[in-house]
């Protein structure tokens, strides 16, 4: 199986939805209307409260995903029939006061002007929306401010959902009610007044707060004289190793083969990226940790939510479109499903003094028009 980046197969990134068994559309209690919203939670309520247990978990639901990341809050996703640019897209945090929000957002028709305003229909009827600032005006978004909880209901027992602006373009509701109870399961929230679907008389108090936060803390930084990404040479020592050889081979041509990045971590520690081939807008380096001059040279791990070693295909230390800023300590990838980047996987690793830890991992599947700023946030620290 074919990866795009450390730990994100390329198999999440494809583009037939595939039905999860026992979570169809069936399944899926019809919503009631939604309920007033809670009053605010005393302090004592509050620290009654369980926390909610949670990991990061990405699934599909016939045309809509549905994404929990490692803080508890949620996204569902649903997209346009036959890979158009179109999508909806609703996120709840964790916790007895959270309120859905919706954006939706699409591609107008080449020849279509931006529009002046954006509408979401279901079934006919239309749901008061507003130009989100952002949205762009060959790709406008909307936002569902006021009324998302009745958008919400019509959703998950709707048939036809339609966004209209300067053209118009169809989103599918097939697995909506399916992910959105998911959700409901996954933050705790099933038979309360708080739930996107199966409402019931469960107190609000009982939905669990959000659980804290893993805390990472850079390592402090160094002097760069002498690194970067610019007339730098793979150190010999780096080079005797085979797979070392083997990249620098695939990397021949001098567009690729002059991408070896490095940086000074501290006194003991360098960092080398060495290329490792190359695709129309996928640069593959693969990346060591070593001490002076490139001397013991050892792969880096990058793990991401799934961990190290289970990708079949690419090495934990590999990144795709990987850079180094010894500003931040951060190492970033982002694998590209397709040139202009509206799919894929995006990653950020921090230089902590002794190894790279991950801090944040989102991932779009569907190759829908969603800007990657956009995406679920499976994993992210403080």
């Amino acid at each position: 199986m074919k990866t795009l980046s450390r730990g994100v197969a390329l198999s999440v990134l494809a583009l037939s939805a595939f039905a999860v068994a026992g979570c169809g559309d069936k399944d899926a209690a019809k919503a009631p209307a939604a309920p007033k919203a809670a009053m605010p939670a005393t302090a004592g309520a509050a620290a009654s409260a369980p926390v909610l247990q949670i990991r990061a978990e990405t699934k599909q639901f016939r045309d809509w995903s549905a994404t929990c990341g490692n803080d508890g809050t949620c996204w569902a996703f649903g997209f346009a029939p036959e890979f158009a640019a179109g999508w909806v897209r609703i996120t709840l945090a964790p916790g007895r006061d959270a309120q859905p929000q919706i954006l939706f957002g699409y591609w107008p028709d080449g020849d279509a002007k931006g529009p002046g305003q954006i509408a979401l229909t279901i079934d006919g009827r239309g749901f008061a929306s507003t130009l989100s600032p952002e949205g762009e005006p060959e790709a406008p978004i909307g936002e569902i401010r006021t009324d998302a909880r009745a958008a919400i209901d019509a959703m998950a027992q709707g048939k036809v959902m339609t966004i209209r602006g300067a053209s118009t373009q169809d989103v599918s509701l097939h697995g909506a009610a399916a992910a959105l109870l998911w959700i409901d399961e996954k933050q705790g929230r099933l038979d309360t007044t708080t739930a996107l679907i199966r409402r019931g008389d469960r107190p609000a108090a009982t939905v669990p707060v959000a659980p804290p936060l893993p805390t990472v803390t850079p390592a402090p930084a160094v002097d760069q004289a002498g690194f970067g990404d610019v007339n730098q040479t793979v150190p010999a020592a780096l080079r005797t190793r085979t797979e070392v050889g083997t990249c620098l081979k695939e990397s021949a041509m001098p567009a690729i083969s002059d991408m070896v990045m490095s940086a000074r971590l501290d006194a003991r520690t360098e960092l080398w990226g060495v290329p490792c081939g190359a695709g129309a807008y996928n640069v593959t380096h693969n990346w060591y940790l070593t001490g002076p001059g490139g001397r013991d040279p050892r792969p880096a791990i990058l793990a991401g939510t799934a961990g190290p070693g289970v990708d079949p295909v690419m090495a934990d230390n590999s990144t795709v479109n990987g850079a180094y800023d010894p500003k931040t300590r951060t190492l970033s990838a982002f694998a590209k499903g397709r040139g202009i980047g509206d799919c894929g996987s995006a990653q950020t690793w921090v230089w902590t003094g002794d190894r790279f830890v991950l801090t944040e991992e989102s991932t779009m599947g569907q190759c829908a028009g969603v800007r990657s700023d956009l995406w679920p946030v499976a994993w992210r620290t403080r």
